[in-house]
């Protein structure tokens, strides 16, 4: 039973965590401020969703196979590709700030071919930023979670494990 516990309950424990911890912050998000981000989300925002969420997904599997004890240590195999895809995490806020600048110059341009806006019209052209800001953020913050949850569940492990760290 306790191989089965370190072996394999653990492992899936420790990579599910960094889902329910994404999913957390998902529900504690003020009610109006998810509803504005989800009905103004652009292109943008479903390239960054797209590509954090599938790297998040491997990065998740990867985590679960390194947290797995073999017969005298972890496997090492996905340290490598985990520490590459958490590297990616950088470029999601990059992402994020390209959609920014490109919204507030896309409400510059309206508000100069216009010849003004109202608040309501400025705050509508000026959403997609917003949008754009968040996704890279989220993103960002969530392909962090799978390897750092490598690092701290490893240790828990061995500990469990009766190897001293």
């Amino acid at each position: 039973m306790r191989k089965l516990i370190i072996q394999t309950i653990l492992p899936l424990v420790f990579a599910v965590l960094p889902l329910l911890g994404a999913t957390l912050i998902l529900l504690t998000l003020p009610e109006r401020g998810s509803r504005f981000y989800f009905s103004h989300l652009t292109p943008l925002d479903y390239v960054i969703i797209s590509l954090g969420g599938g790297l998040f997904l491997i990065q998740t599997w990867l985590a679960f196979h390194a947290m797995r004890w073999q017969t005298d240590d972890f496997a090492d195999w996905p340290d490598v590709w985990l520490s590459r895809l958490s590297q990616s995490s950088e470029w999601f806020p990059l992402l994020g700030l390209i959609g920014t600048v490109g919204a507030i110059l896309q409400t510059f341009s309206n508000i100069s071919e216009t010849g003004g806006a109202t608040p309501d019209r400025i705050i509508g052209l000026y959403a997609p930023a917003l949008t754009a800001t968040g996704s890279g953020l989220f993103m960002a913050l969530v392909n962090i979670l799978p390897g750092w949850m490598v690092l701290i569940g490893r240790g828990l492990i061995e500990s469990l494990g009766g190897r001293e760290t």
